[in-house]
């Protein structure tokens, strides 16, 4: 039994003598591997030290190489520009007529690349270089704007406006096929202009070449019609107001609008961007400053002579107003030059509404009167101003707008007034002026005849002759008795003729006085009849004797006095339908009081004749006579 636990036990021990024999096999072979591993990082730390400068050089070698490789492309991209030097100034010397314009053209813009390449490099040693590129970029420049004058010149002789404009021709334009080359060639000129003496200025050569051509050309054109805007302003004293559409300024602006819209044609196609303002305005600066030269010489005329010429005003705000609309729809670049030219004349119009109200007071206080009674020429003067000025109502419109209602009665309220703008109140505002002007006529001629009249007569018939010419102005123009046809001005327009016709009455007084007697009612007696027969036997038997004589003598004063009335009647200038109207006027007052007096006392006479001379019917025929 004790025998085989002592094998087993045998058996293990010797199993584990095999474990202890393994693991002192595997703890020897785990320091052999350290060492193996010492030994390997010692190896690695010598290769690194030995290989890491090698790397370090071939790594600094590969970085000088790729500079190299660069400085040699810059050297190649140096040496282009100064090759392209030698390949084109050849080409740009010999003149564009020579190689043809496009090759010409093409070498100028490799000039000037090369010119921005050689700047970019900023090398003190392209300095030389850079200054012969500068100087031959300039003389293709000079030689391009020599073939830019001559193309233009060859269309630049004067024309005739005036043909154009009757037969509604386009004004003359530049060929299509000269356009075309000028476009390519103003634009190397511009961009050339960077690099000169230009640049500091921004100036381009080219734009400046085309309005030292275009302008003169188009001031030459337009010179006539200048000439002749000053000349037909000039009239005679008898010619009257000016006429409307007489003036050649309607015409010279016709064709400088025409000119405009030519040329806006011609340089939107040459021109880019911003130059094509500026191109417009640098031609247009000579033709524009002759108009305005125009406008301020026909503006000194109108003030000499603001009674006839200030509707010239109106006409020339009415043309220049709307040219600078329809020109303002294709390019905003001469609106203002417009405006500007057309100020002077804007202001005389502005300050015309006062000094025409001036001038007329002026006039009525010194004008000489006819002692008849007539009116005078002023009356029809005024009254044919404010029929023309109806033709321009427009701009009359605005500029009363502009100075608000009743504010043209001073000089000072067209100083700083607002800008032109027509209201909606524009038509009224036009009345008032109308009526301000017929009642400051009326009125001074008024003062003036008291001053000079010293009959009530001849006064009354100067003021109905005066009334009689304003109405008679006003029925025959449609348009001024559409501005004067509100009651209001109705009213304050007849006003003045029921002064006249009552100091014309007036005088008459004495012949009216004569025919009026005192009746005497007692409570005893009967009143007289107010009405029915009237027994002229019993009233001259129950007059005194005194009485009697009293109604004698005021036959005859009515007599005489009535005779001299109608000689005086008679002897007065008036209109047709003044005397007509003075006439029933008096017969309505004389009449009635005639016959009334004439019934009462017609016995008085006994059919003699003595004292009164007319009766009724002769009296009715007298009067008529009148009318």
């Amino acid at each position: 039994m004790v025998a085989p636990r002592n094998t087993a036990y045998a058996e293990e021990s010797a199993e584990v003598e095999v474990l202890y024999a393994n693991l002192d096999k595997l703890n020897r072979l785990t320091k052999k591997i350290q060492g193996s591993l010492v030994r390997l990082e010692t190896g690695g730390k010598v290769v690194k030290e030995a290989i890491g400068p090698i790397y370090s050089n071939t790594q600094s070698l590969q970085i000088t190489n790729s500079n190299i490789d660069k400085v040699n492309d810059a050297i190649d991209r140096l040496r282009q520009p100064l090759d392209a030097k030698s390949r084109e100034e050849g080409i740009i010397r010999a003149g564009p007529q020579s190689s043809g314009l496009s090759q010409y053209l093409s070498a100028m813009k490799r000039v000037e690349k090369a010119l921005v390449d050689l700047n970019a490099t900023n090398l003190r040693s392209n300095q030389n270089a850079i200054s012969d590129f500068n100087s031959l970029l300039g003389t293709g420049s000079n030689k391009l704007q020599e073939m830019l004058r001559y193309e233009l010149q060859q269309n630049n002789s004067p024309i005739e406006p005036l043909h154009y404009l009757t037969k509604e021709l386009p004004f003359p334009s530049i060929p299509e096929e000269t356009i075309a080359q000028l476009a390519p060639l103003c634009s190397v000129i511009w961009s050339a202009s960077a690099h000169g003496p230009q640049r500091a200025k921004g100036e381009n050569p080219a734009l400046r070449i085309y309005a030292d051509v275009r302008g003169p050309y188009i001031t030459s054109s337009l010179q006539n019609l200048a000439i002749a805007s000053l000349n037909t302003v000039k009239r005679k004293p008898t010619d009257g107001p000016y006429k409307q559409g007489t003036n050649g300024i309607g015409i010279y602006s016709n064709a400088l609008e025409a000119f405009i819209v030519t040329e806006h044609g011609i340089i939107t196609q040459v021109f880019t961007g911003d130059q094509q303002g500026l191109a417009l305005q640098a031609t247009f600066t000579s033709p524009m400053a002759e108009y305005s030269k125009t406008l301020r010489e026909l503006n000194q005329y109108i003030r000499m002579n603001l009674m006839t010429d200030c509707f010239l005003a109106f006409e020339i705000i009415e043309i220049v107003t709307a040219m600078s609309y329809r020109i303002d729809s294709k390019t905003a670049e001469l609106k203002s030059l417009l405006i500007e030219a057309l100020r002077p004349v804007r202001e005389t119009a502005k300050s015309s509404l006062s000094e025409l109200l001036e001038e007329t007071r002026r006039k009525a206080a010194t004008s000489p009167l006819p002692p008849d009674g007539g009116a005078v020429p002023l009356v029809e003067e005024v009254m044919s101003s404010l029929t023309t000025l109806t033709s321009y109502s427009g701009p009359l419109a605005s500029i009363l707008t502009s100075l608000g209602d009743g504010n043209w009665r001073s000089k000072s309220s067209t100083a700083g007034a607002a800008p032109l703008d027509v209201g909606p109140d524009s038509g009224t505002l036009f009345s008032h002026f109308i009526l301000d002007m017929i009642e400051t006529l009326m009125k001074a001629l008024e003062d003036r005849g008291k001053v000079i009249h010293r009959s009530k007569a001849t006064l009354g018939v100067f003021l109905s002759n005066v009334f009689c010419i304003v109405d008679r102005s006003i029925r025959q123009s449609p348009e001024l008795a559409r501005y004067l046809g509100a009651p209001d001005s109705i009213a304050r327009i007849d006003s003045f003729r029921k002064r006249a016709t009552s100091t014309y009455l007036d005088s008459w007084k004495e012949v009216s006085q004569a025919l009026l007697d005192v009746q005497y009612t007692s409570r005893s007696g009967a009143r007289p009849n107010s009405g029915g027969a009237v027994d002229s036997s019993a009233i001259v038997k129950n007059l005194s004797s005194k009485d009697r004589d009293a109604i004698k003598e005021k036959f005859k004063a009515f007599n005489a006095s009535f005779e001299s009335m109608v000689n005086q009647h008679k002897s007065l200038h008036m209109e047709r339908e003044v005397r007509s109207v003075l006439g029933r006027e008096l017969q309505a007052v004389l009449e009635p009081l005639y016959s009334r007096f004439y019934d009462r006392y017609v016995e008085i006479d006994k059919g003699r004749g003595k004292y009164i001379k007319y009766d009724k019917s002769n009296l009715s025929v007298q009067l008529a006579q009148l009318c």
